[in-house]
Protein backbone atom coordinates (compact mmCIF):
# COMPACT_ATOMS: atom_id res chain seq x y z
CA UNK A 1 0.00 0.00 0.00
CA UNK A 2 2.77 2.46 0.63
CA UNK A 3 4.72 1.64 -2.19
CA UNK A 4 1.54 2.45 -4.59
CA UNK A 5 0.86 5.47 -2.65
CA UNK A 6 4.19 6.46 -3.50
CA UNK A 7 3.83 5.59 -7.56
CA UNK A 8 0.57 7.61 -7.20
CA UNK A 9 2.60 10.88 -5.49
CA UNK A 10 5.15 10.46 -8.35
CA UNK A 11 2.45 10.61 -11.04
CA UNK A 12 1.09 13.61 -9.98
CA UNK A 13 4.14 14.96 -9.19
CA UNK A 14 5.49 14.39 -13.15
CA UNK A 15 2.37 14.69 -14.90
CA UNK A 16 0.62 17.58 -12.88
CA UNK A 17 3.73 20.03 -14.30
CA UNK A 18 3.72 18.48 -17.79
CA UNK A 19 0.65 18.95 -18.40
CA UNK A 20 0.45 22.52 -16.74
CA UNK A 21 3.76 23.04 -18.84
CA UNK A 22 2.49 21.30 -22.52
CA UNK A 23 -0.44 23.79 -21.85
CA UNK A 24 1.73 26.43 -21.92
CA UNK A 25 3.85 25.85 -24.77
CA UNK A 26 0.95 25.11 -26.84
CA UNK A 27 -0.49 28.85 -26.06
CA UNK A 28 2.72 29.11 -28.71
CA UNK A 29 0.40 29.21 -31.61
CA UNK A 30 -2.91 29.71 -29.60
CA UNK A 31 -1.59 32.98 -28.71
CA UNK A 32 -0.66 33.71 -32.28
CA UNK A 33 -3.68 32.50 -33.50
CA UNK A 34 -5.79 35.24 -31.71
CA UNK A 35 -3.54 38.02 -31.73
CA UNK A 36 -3.26 37.25 -35.89
CA UNK A 37 -7.29 37.28 -35.73
CA UNK A 38 -7.54 40.20 -34.11
CA UNK A 39 -5.02 42.37 -35.69
CA UNK A 40 -4.89 40.88 -39.62
CA UNK A 41 -8.33 39.41 -40.12
CA UNK A 42 -9.12 35.88 -41.93
CA UNK A 43 -6.26 36.60 -44.36
CA UNK A 44 -3.76 36.49 -41.57
CA UNK A 45 -5.36 33.55 -39.72
CA UNK A 46 -5.45 31.81 -43.29
CA UNK A 47 -1.22 32.30 -44.02
CA UNK A 48 -0.59 31.21 -40.49
CA UNK A 49 -3.07 27.88 -40.98
CA UNK A 50 -0.92 27.28 -43.95
CA UNK A 51 2.30 28.11 -41.92
CA UNK A 52 1.83 26.02 -39.18
CA UNK A 53 2.62 22.43 -40.44
CA UNK A 54 6.70 23.44 -41.04
CA UNK A 55 6.66 24.54 -37.23
CA UNK A 56 5.14 20.98 -36.28
CA UNK A 57 7.94 19.89 -38.50
CA UNK A 58 10.77 21.27 -36.51
CA UNK A 59 9.09 20.54 -33.20
CA UNK A 60 8.43 17.29 -33.95
CA UNK A 61 12.47 16.79 -34.87
CA UNK A 62 13.24 18.63 -31.26
CA UNK A 63 10.93 16.16 -29.68
CA UNK A 64 12.21 13.43 -31.38
CA UNK A 65 16.03 13.94 -30.30
CA UNK A 66 14.44 15.14 -26.89
CA UNK A 67 12.56 12.04 -25.84
CA UNK A 68 14.49 9.28 -27.60
CA UNK A 69 17.54 10.17 -26.08
CA UNK A 70 15.97 11.26 -22.78
CA UNK A 71 14.15 8.18 -22.63
CA UNK A 72 17.36 6.09 -23.15
CA UNK A 73 18.99 8.53 -20.59
CA UNK A 74 16.34 7.64 -17.98
CA UNK A 75 16.64 3.43 -18.79
CA UNK A 76 20.75 3.87 -17.94
CA UNK A 77 20.07 5.99 -15.20
CA UNK A 78 18.56 3.36 -13.57
CA UNK A 79 20.76 0.55 -14.56
CA UNK A 80 23.28 2.98 -12.88
CA UNK A 81 25.02 3.38 -16.03
CA UNK A 82 26.67 6.67 -16.05
CA UNK A 83 29.07 7.09 -18.89
CA UNK A 84 26.54 5.90 -21.69
CA UNK A 85 23.98 8.87 -19.98
CA UNK A 86 26.75 11.93 -20.57
CA UNK A 87 26.78 10.21 -24.22
CA UNK A 88 23.95 10.04 -25.15
CA UNK A 89 23.07 13.36 -24.43
CA UNK A 90 25.87 14.67 -26.55
CA UNK A 91 24.59 12.36 -29.60
CA UNK A 92 21.43 14.50 -29.08
CA UNK A 93 23.32 18.29 -29.27
CA UNK A 94 25.10 16.61 -32.59
CA UNK A 95 21.79 15.30 -33.80
CA UNK A 96 20.21 18.66 -33.26
CA UNK A 97 23.09 21.06 -35.16
CA UNK A 98 22.72 18.55 -37.80
CA UNK A 99 18.88 19.35 -38.51
CA UNK A 100 19.45 23.16 -37.69
CA UNK A 101 21.53 23.31 -40.47
CA UNK A 102 18.62 21.72 -42.91
CA UNK A 103 16.12 23.85 -41.38
CA UNK A 104 18.35 27.52 -41.44
CA UNK A 105 19.17 26.65 -45.28
CA UNK A 106 15.88 25.71 -46.03
CA UNK A 107 14.22 29.30 -44.63
CA UNK A 108 16.78 31.21 -46.38
CA UNK A 109 16.65 29.99 -49.95
CA UNK A 110 13.04 28.20 -50.27
CA UNK A 111 10.67 29.76 -48.01
CA UNK A 112 9.36 31.24 -51.30
CA UNK A 113 8.66 28.19 -52.93
CA UNK A 114 7.31 26.13 -49.86
CA UNK A 115 5.01 29.02 -49.48
CA UNK A 116 3.38 28.25 -52.66
CA UNK A 117 3.73 24.44 -52.50
CA UNK A 118 1.92 25.03 -48.78
CA UNK A 119 -1.25 26.66 -51.12
CA UNK A 120 -0.36 30.37 -50.37
CA UNK A 121 -2.22 32.36 -53.11
CA UNK A 122 -1.65 35.46 -53.80
CA UNK A 123 -3.19 37.38 -51.34
CA UNK A 124 -1.79 35.83 -48.49
CA UNK A 125 2.17 34.85 -49.98
CA UNK A 126 3.69 37.84 -48.23
CA UNK A 127 2.90 36.70 -45.02
CA UNK A 128 2.54 32.92 -45.21
CA UNK A 129 6.61 33.46 -46.80
CA UNK A 130 7.60 36.15 -43.71
CA UNK A 131 6.35 33.44 -41.20
CA UNK A 132 8.13 30.83 -42.75
CA UNK A 133 11.15 32.18 -42.75
CA UNK A 134 11.55 33.26 -39.62
CA UNK A 135 10.66 30.33 -37.96
CA UNK A 136 12.72 27.98 -39.64
CA UNK A 137 15.90 30.81 -39.06
CA UNK A 138 14.84 30.19 -35.28
CA UNK A 139 14.39 26.31 -35.62
CA UNK A 140 17.81 25.59 -33.32
CA UNK A 141 15.86 27.49 -30.19
CA UNK A 142 12.80 25.02 -30.47
CA UNK A 143 14.65 21.87 -31.03
CA UNK A 144 17.77 22.50 -28.44
CA UNK A 145 14.93 23.77 -26.01
CA UNK A 146 13.15 20.36 -26.53
CA UNK A 147 16.01 18.31 -25.90
CA UNK A 148 16.77 20.59 -22.48
CA UNK A 149 12.87 20.25 -21.09
CA UNK A 150 13.21 16.63 -21.88
CA UNK A 151 16.72 15.75 -20.22
CA UNK A 152 15.81 18.57 -17.00
CA UNK A 153 12.68 16.55 -16.86
CA UNK A 154 13.90 13.20 -16.62
CA UNK A 155 16.89 14.45 -14.52
CA UNK A 156 14.53 14.67 -11.64
CA UNK A 157 13.44 18.58 -12.28
CA UNK A 158 10.16 18.20 -14.34
CA UNK A 159 8.99 21.64 -11.89
CA UNK A 160 11.72 23.59 -13.21
CA UNK A 161 10.65 22.47 -16.68
CA UNK A 162 6.94 23.68 -16.14
CA UNK A 163 8.29 26.83 -14.90
CA UNK A 164 10.64 27.36 -18.18
CA UNK A 165 7.80 26.25 -20.48
CA UNK A 166 4.78 28.51 -19.03
CA UNK A 167 7.45 31.33 -19.11
CA UNK A 168 8.16 30.80 -22.67
CA UNK A 169 4.81 31.12 -23.42
CA UNK A 170 3.57 34.04 -21.23
CA UNK A 171 6.28 35.96 -22.68
CA UNK A 172 5.32 34.65 -26.53
CA UNK A 173 1.54 36.16 -25.34
CA UNK A 174 3.23 39.86 -23.94
CA UNK A 175 5.30 39.89 -27.07
CA UNK A 176 2.44 39.04 -29.57
CA UNK A 177 0.33 41.59 -27.98
CA UNK A 178 3.52 44.21 -28.24
CA UNK A 179 4.39 43.39 -31.27
CA UNK A 180 1.53 43.48 -33.09
CA UNK A 181 -0.78 46.01 -31.87
CA UNK A 182 1.98 48.81 -30.75
CA UNK A 183 4.65 48.31 -32.88
CA UNK A 184 2.42 46.96 -35.60
CA UNK A 185 4.96 44.12 -36.60
CA UNK A 186 2.41 42.16 -38.40
CA UNK A 187 2.60 38.65 -39.17
CA UNK A 188 6.80 39.37 -38.76
CA UNK A 189 5.80 40.34 -34.62
CA UNK A 190 3.73 37.31 -34.19
CA UNK A 191 6.34 35.09 -35.60
CA UNK A 192 9.42 36.51 -33.77
CA UNK A 193 7.69 36.16 -30.73
CA UNK A 194 7.04 32.46 -31.02
CA UNK A 195 11.25 32.92 -31.72
CA UNK A 196 12.37 34.72 -28.78
CA UNK A 197 9.75 32.13 -26.82
CA UNK A 198 12.19 29.13 -26.29
CA UNK A 199 15.00 31.87 -25.90
CA UNK A 200 13.31 32.50 -22.78
CA UNK A 201 12.75 29.47 -21.31
CA UNK A 202 16.10 28.14 -21.89
CA UNK A 203 17.40 31.01 -19.83
CA UNK A 204 14.71 29.28 -16.82
CA UNK A 205 16.14 25.84 -17.42
CA UNK A 206 19.89 27.19 -16.74
CA UNK A 207 19.40 27.05 -13.34
CA UNK A 208 19.62 23.50 -13.21
CA UNK A 209 23.17 23.48 -14.40
CA UNK A 210 23.81 27.03 -11.72
CA UNK A 211 22.25 25.28 -9.38
CA UNK A 212 24.47 21.67 -10.33
CA UNK A 213 21.52 19.72 -9.69
CA UNK A 214 22.21 17.81 -13.47
CA UNK A 215 23.71 14.38 -13.90
CA UNK A 216 24.52 14.84 -17.59
CA UNK A 217 27.14 16.57 -19.53
CA UNK A 218 28.51 17.25 -23.38
CA UNK A 219 31.53 14.62 -23.58
CA UNK A 220 32.67 14.08 -27.09
CA UNK A 221 33.26 9.93 -27.01
CA UNK A 222 33.91 7.90 -30.37
CA UNK A 223 30.47 5.82 -28.73
CA UNK A 224 28.41 8.79 -29.64
CA UNK A 225 27.71 7.57 -33.35
CA UNK A 226 26.51 4.39 -31.73
CA UNK A 227 23.76 6.42 -30.10
CA UNK A 228 22.31 7.82 -33.19
CA UNK A 229 20.03 5.17 -34.37
CA UNK A 230 18.50 4.35 -30.74
CA UNK A 231 17.66 7.87 -30.35
CA UNK A 232 16.10 8.08 -33.56
CA UNK A 233 14.07 5.03 -33.33
CA UNK A 234 13.14 5.72 -29.83
CA UNK A 235 11.92 9.43 -30.11
CA UNK A 236 9.93 8.50 -34.11
CA UNK A 237 6.54 8.28 -32.72
CA UNK A 238 6.97 12.12 -30.91
CA UNK A 239 7.76 13.19 -34.78
CA UNK A 240 5.60 11.38 -35.43
CA UNK A 241 3.02 12.54 -33.67
CA UNK A 242 3.94 15.89 -33.70
CA UNK A 243 4.87 16.54 -37.45
CA UNK A 244 1.62 14.62 -38.30
CA UNK A 245 -0.66 17.15 -37.27
CA UNK A 246 1.90 19.26 -39.71
CA UNK A 247 0.79 16.76 -42.48
CA UNK A 248 -2.63 16.37 -41.55
CA UNK A 249 -3.29 20.64 -41.71
CA UNK A 250 -2.53 20.63 -44.45
CA UNK A 251 -4.08 17.77 -46.04
CA UNK A 252 -7.01 18.96 -44.55
CA UNK A 253 -6.30 22.45 -45.60
CA UNK A 254 -6.57 21.73 -49.36
CA UNK A 255 -9.78 19.45 -48.81
CA UNK A 256 -11.04 22.03 -47.24
CA UNK A 257 -10.09 25.01 -49.94
CA UNK A 258 -11.76 22.61 -52.27
CA UNK A 259 -15.10 22.21 -50.63
CA UNK A 260 -15.87 25.90 -48.37
CA UNK A 261 -12.59 28.08 -49.64
CA UNK A 262 -10.56 30.13 -47.87
CA UNK A 263 -13.17 31.02 -45.58
CA UNK A 264 -13.26 27.32 -44.68
CA UNK A 265 -9.76 27.20 -44.02
CA UNK A 266 -9.60 29.78 -42.14
CA UNK A 267 -12.21 28.15 -39.84
CA UNK A 268 -9.89 25.38 -39.80
CA UNK A 269 -7.10 26.98 -38.43
CA UNK A 270 -9.58 28.00 -35.52
CA UNK A 271 -10.24 23.85 -34.86
CA UNK A 272 -6.34 23.16 -35.56
CA UNK A 273 -4.63 25.59 -32.99
CA UNK A 274 -7.53 24.69 -30.34
CA UNK A 275 -6.62 21.07 -31.07
CA UNK A 276 -2.74 21.60 -30.16
CA UNK A 277 -4.06 23.13 -26.43
CA UNK A 278 -6.21 19.71 -25.83
CA UNK A 279 -3.96 17.36 -27.53
CA UNK A 280 -1.18 18.88 -25.07
CA UNK A 281 -2.79 17.87 -22.44
CA UNK A 282 -2.50 14.13 -22.78
CA UNK A 283 1.06 14.67 -24.46
CA UNK A 284 1.75 16.18 -20.77
CA UNK A 285 0.31 13.18 -19.74
CA UNK A 286 2.58 10.77 -21.58
CA UNK A 287 5.34 12.97 -21.02
CA UNK A 288 4.91 12.92 -17.33
CA UNK A 289 5.10 8.82 -16.93
CA UNK A 290 7.80 8.73 -19.60
CA UNK A 291 10.67 9.52 -16.89
CA UNK A 292 8.73 6.81 -13.82
CA UNK A 293 7.61 3.87 -17.05
CA UNK A 294 11.83 4.69 -17.98
CA UNK A 295 13.30 4.05 -14.87
CA UNK A 296 11.25 1.46 -13.61
CA UNK A 297 11.80 -0.65 -16.88
CA UNK A 298 15.70 -0.14 -16.45
CA UNK A 299 15.44 -1.75 -12.67
CA UNK A 300 12.68 -4.62 -14.29
CA UNK A 301 9.95 -2.50 -11.78
CA UNK A 302 7.11 -3.74 -13.80
CA UNK A 303 3.99 -3.84 -11.44
CA UNK A 304 4.96 -0.28 -10.73
CA UNK A 305 4.91 0.28 -14.53
CA UNK A 306 1.25 -1.06 -14.73
CA UNK A 307 -0.04 0.99 -12.30
CA UNK A 308 1.81 3.83 -13.74
CA UNK A 309 -0.16 3.19 -16.83
CA UNK A 310 -3.82 2.70 -15.30
CA UNK A 311 -3.15 6.31 -13.50
CA UNK A 312 -2.82 7.79 -16.80
CA UNK A 313 -6.09 5.82 -18.28
CA UNK A 314 -8.05 6.89 -15.65
CA UNK A 315 -6.43 10.61 -16.39
CA UNK A 316 -7.67 10.82 -19.81
CA UNK A 317 -10.99 9.60 -19.54
CA UNK A 318 -11.78 11.79 -16.69
CA UNK A 319 -10.16 14.53 -18.67
CA UNK A 320 -11.51 13.77 -22.32
CA UNK A 321 -15.14 13.93 -20.73
CA UNK A 322 -14.81 17.22 -19.73
CA UNK A 323 -12.72 18.93 -21.87
CA UNK A 324 -15.17 17.21 -25.32
CA UNK A 325 -18.49 19.18 -22.59
CA UNK A 326 -16.87 22.26 -22.12
CA UNK A 327 -16.19 22.73 -25.54
CA UNK A 328 -19.53 21.67 -26.98
CA UNK A 329 -21.29 24.11 -24.50
CA UNK A 330 -18.99 26.92 -25.29
CA UNK A 331 -18.50 26.13 -28.95
CA UNK A 332 -20.12 29.52 -30.41
CA UNK A 333 -18.48 32.04 -28.03
CA UNK A 334 -14.76 29.87 -28.43
CA UNK A 335 -15.31 30.35 -32.58
CA UNK A 336 -16.59 33.79 -32.13
CA UNK A 337 -13.30 35.09 -30.23
CA UNK A 338 -11.55 33.92 -33.19
CA UNK A 339 -13.79 35.34 -35.54
CA UNK A 340 -12.76 38.75 -35.23
CA UNK A 341 -14.69 40.28 -38.03
CA UNK A 342 -18.02 38.21 -37.13
CA UNK A 343 -18.16 36.40 -40.17
CA UNK A 344 -21.53 34.21 -39.99
CA UNK A 345 -20.67 31.85 -41.95
CA UNK A 346 -16.96 31.76 -40.66
CA UNK A 347 -18.71 31.48 -36.86
CA UNK A 348 -21.25 28.68 -38.34
CA UNK A 349 -18.33 26.84 -39.83
CA UNK A 350 -16.28 26.45 -36.42
CA UNK A 351 -18.99 25.67 -34.09
CA UNK A 352 -19.98 22.50 -36.07
CA UNK A 353 -16.28 21.80 -36.72
CA UNK A 354 -16.04 22.28 -32.69
CA UNK A 355 -18.25 19.99 -32.23
CA UNK A 356 -17.95 17.45 -34.35
CA UNK A 357 -14.47 16.83 -34.73
CA UNK A 358 -13.42 16.91 -31.03
CA UNK A 359 -15.55 13.99 -30.57
CA UNK A 360 -11.82 12.34 -31.57
CA UNK A 361 -10.17 13.51 -27.79
CA UNK A 362 -10.54 10.41 -25.67
CA UNK A 363 -9.39 8.26 -28.43
CA UNK A 364 -6.37 10.39 -29.34
CA UNK A 365 -5.73 10.62 -25.50
CA UNK A 366 -5.36 6.64 -24.98
CA UNK A 367 -3.31 6.47 -28.23
CA UNK A 368 -0.93 8.77 -27.19
CA UNK A 369 -0.16 7.04 -24.06
CA UNK A 370 0.27 3.75 -25.35
CA UNK A 371 2.37 5.08 -27.57
CA UNK A 372 4.12 6.78 -24.90
CA UNK A 373 4.25 3.70 -22.87
CA UNK A 374 6.17 1.60 -25.67
CA UNK A 375 8.21 4.30 -26.08
CA UNK A 376 9.21 4.62 -22.28
CA UNK A 377 10.01 1.01 -22.46
CA UNK A 378 12.09 0.94 -25.62
CA UNK A 379 9.21 -1.58 -27.86
CA UNK A 380 10.00 0.55 -30.94
CA UNK A 381 8.18 -1.76 -33.38
CA UNK A 382 4.52 -0.59 -31.47
CA UNK A 383 4.86 2.79 -30.58
CA UNK A 384 5.93 3.59 -34.15
CA UNK A 385 2.58 1.56 -35.23
CA UNK A 386 0.59 3.34 -33.58
CA UNK A 387 2.33 6.68 -34.26
CA UNK A 388 1.98 6.09 -37.93
CA UNK A 389 -1.40 4.25 -38.09
CA UNK A 390 -2.82 8.32 -36.31
CA UNK A 391 -0.47 10.22 -38.34
CA UNK A 392 -0.09 8.42 -42.14
CA UNK A 393 -1.68 5.20 -42.96
CA UNK A 394 -5.15 5.46 -41.60
CA UNK A 395 -5.66 9.28 -41.44
CA UNK A 396 -4.96 10.57 -44.79
CA UNK A 397 -6.85 8.01 -46.84
CA UNK A 398 -9.56 8.51 -44.70
CA UNK A 399 -9.88 12.04 -45.06
CA UNK A 400 -9.83 11.93 -48.81
CA UNK A 401 -12.92 8.90 -48.25
CA UNK A 402 -15.05 10.85 -46.41
CA UNK A 403 -15.04 14.30 -47.65
CA UNK A 404 -15.97 12.69 -50.66
CA UNK A 405 -18.55 10.55 -49.22
CA UNK A 406 -19.78 13.67 -46.78
CA UNK A 407 -18.16 16.67 -47.69
CA UNK A 408 -17.35 18.93 -44.54
CA UNK A 409 -19.15 16.28 -41.75
CA UNK A 410 -16.51 13.65 -43.20
CA UNK A 411 -13.62 15.72 -42.85
CA UNK A 412 -14.89 16.42 -39.11
CA UNK A 413 -14.90 12.85 -38.42
CA UNK A 414 -12.29 11.70 -40.32
CA UNK A 415 -9.75 12.18 -37.16
CA UNK A 416 -12.38 10.79 -34.84
CA UNK A 417 -12.80 7.26 -36.92
CA UNK A 418 -9.00 6.71 -37.39
CA UNK A 419 -8.29 7.20 -33.75
CA UNK A 420 -10.91 4.67 -32.80
CA UNK A 421 -9.22 2.40 -35.09
CA UNK A 422 -6.20 2.80 -33.80
CA UNK A 423 -7.08 2.28 -30.48
CA UNK A 424 -8.02 -1.04 -31.17
CA UNK A 425 -4.75 -1.92 -32.91
CA UNK A 426 -2.88 -0.81 -30.07
CA UNK A 427 -4.66 -2.59 -27.23
CA UNK A 428 -3.92 -5.49 -29.42
CA UNK A 429 -0.24 -4.43 -29.49
CA UNK A 430 -0.48 -3.90 -25.75
CA UNK A 431 -1.82 -7.68 -24.56
CA UNK A 432 0.47 -9.00 -27.07
CA UNK A 433 3.38 -7.33 -25.22
CA UNK A 434 5.38 -8.88 -22.45
CA UNK A 435 4.15 -6.77 -19.59
CA UNK A 436 0.52 -7.51 -19.90
CA UNK A 437 1.44 -10.65 -19.30
CA UNK A 438 3.73 -10.86 -16.23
Amino acid sequence: MKQKSSCFRQFIHYTTFNVLGMIGLSCYILADTFFVAKGLGGNGLAALNLAIPVYSLIHGSGLMLGIGSAAKYSVFRGQKALEPSNQVFSAAICLMAAFAVFFMLAGIWFAPDLAKWLGADQEIFPMTQTYLRVILLFSPCFMLNDILLSFVKNDGNPSLAMSAMLAGSFSNILLDYIFIFPLGFGIFGAVLATGIAPIISMGILSRHWSNQQNHFHFKWSNSIPSMVLPILSIGFPSFVGEAASGIVMVTFNFIILEILGTIGVSAYGIIANLSLVVISVFTGIAQGIQPLISQAYGKNQYAQIRQIGCYAIESVLILSFLIYLLLFVFASPIAAAFNSEGQARLQQIAVTGLRISFTSIPFAGFNIVLSMLFTSMERVLPAQAISLLRGFILLLPMAFLLSFLAEMTGTWLAVTITEAITLGIGIIFLFRETIAKR
